[in-house]
């Protein structure tokens, strides 16, 4: 395999991905291109490597940027905006626990706060607040460790892991 189709299955692989992490996947496909780019591109190179519209490339790399994975790099001289992605994996795969916590585990929190209030009357109402209070536990310590986990070096979360699976 030579390396333009290398390059081509990586970014295509990259943005079925992301998919299962929660962005779409030209943003992926964006991430990725960033990601393997030795050096930063302008929206511009973006646009035109994947065959994507100019509007497309900047909505998504203002999403990347939301997201902690991409920086806009500034050239000496130069007018137009360029980006890098962070290529620090740990870096990522951290940033991308965090913005999946805040989108979707936060707002479940919320609302299980809230649920928490429903008074128990009867047979139904007692085990709905049962089943509440044990999804709000879990997804408290789910929330918990998440925030272990982002705080913590890859260091600390490669010898757990390795613990784990002996």
């Amino acid at each position: 395999m030579n390396f333009q189709e290398g390059k081509d299955r990586f970014i295509q692989a990259w943005g079925a991905l992301g998919s299962n992490w929660g962005i779409n996947r030209t943003m992926a496909q964006i991430h990725a291109l960033l990601l393997i780019s030795p050096q930063s591109l302008s929206a511009e190179e973006i646009k035109d490597e994947l065959k994507i519209s100019s509007g497309n490339a900047n909505m998504n790399l203002r999403a990347l940027m939301d997201w902690n994975l991409v920086y806009k790099e500034l050239k000496p001289g130069e007018r137009k905006e360029y980006f890098v992605a962070e290529k620090d994996m740990w870096e990522v795969v951290k940033n991308i626990i965090s913005q999946r916590k805040k989108k979707e585990l936060e707002p479940m929190l919320k609302v299980l706060d809230e649920l928490s209030d429903v008074e128990a009357t009867d047979a139904e109402s007692s085990e709905f607040s049962k089943v509440i209070k044990d999804v709000k536990l879990f997804a408290s310590k789910a929330d918990s460790t998440l925030d272990s986990l982002t705080k913590s070096d890859s260091n600390w979360f490669v010898g757990t892991f390795m613990k784990m699976i002996k």
